[in-house]
């Protein structure tokens, strides 16, 4: 018995970017590891990559993410 059913109808005003085609779908088309989403808009979902370069941006600039050390130098 499979533990989670396949959602082959989408919802009507879930929106998504499909990695795999490089388009907007309304509802999941495309398997969940190709897409990104659910967005509330057509247009909210045309941002999907610029939206997920500038929280990659963000990440690697977070100093709450890096390993350095706290205190300055470590060669003391």
């Amino acid at each position: 018995m499979a533990l989670f059913k396949k959602r082959t109808v989408g919802k009507p005003g879930e929106w998504y970017y499909c990695l795999e085609h490089k388009k907007v779908e309304e509802g999941p088309e495309c398997p969940a590891k190709d897409r990104f989403g659910p967005y509330a808009t057509r247009e909210e979902a045309t941002h999907a990559m610029e939206l997920a370069r500038e929280r990659n941006l963000e990440w690697e600039n977070d100093p709450r993410w890096h390993d350095a050390p706290r205190g300055g130098d470590s060669t003391g």
